[in-house]
């Protein structure tokens, strides 16, 4: 008996639609990278994208636990000497929260060129409209 191991061809890619509407950010974020890399598919071979397109709507929404919305850090470093800078949650909340359901996802993926394909098919919105309505997506609860 020999291993099934899917081919390109075996592989479908379907459009799925989230509302983050007091959805928990972690939470959210585990569900929405098992979906981005195909774990949910009796057909899942983790050398392979066979992942679906995910469209997240109403990312400015998203609920944390605790304190987090003060306590909890985004840093980054500009590349000069001393240039390390931080954001709270609630900055970035306020500023972009696109970023912040990106960044959770993208903490969640592998490190490769895998991941970095996968992580094109999140399509993050803050509000409730987006583009994708061409693709006839299907709304799912998570």
């Amino acid at each position: 008996m020999k291993t099934y191991t899917p081919t390109p061809e075996d592989l479908s890619h379907d459009w799925v639609v989230v509302d983050a509407t007091d959805k928990i950010l972690g939470r959210l974020a585990t569900e929405i990278s098992r979906r981005l890399r195909g774990k949910h598919k009796p057909e899942f071979s983790n050398h392979m994208d066979n992942g679906d397109f995910v469209v997240v709507v109403n990312a400015d929404k998203i609920k944390v636990t605790g304190r987090k919305m003060e306590q909890k850090r985004y840093y980054k470093h500009t590349g000069y000497p001393g240039g390390i800078k931080s954001k709270s949650l609630a900055e970035m909340m306020a500023k972009k929260p696109e970023n912040v359901l990106m960044l959770a996802v993208r903490g969640m993926l592998p490190k490769n060129r895998l991941a970095r394909k996968q992580l094109k098919k999140l399509k993050i919105y803050a509000g409730p409209e987006h583009p994708h309505a061409a693709q006839q997506p299907q709304t799912i609860d998570i």
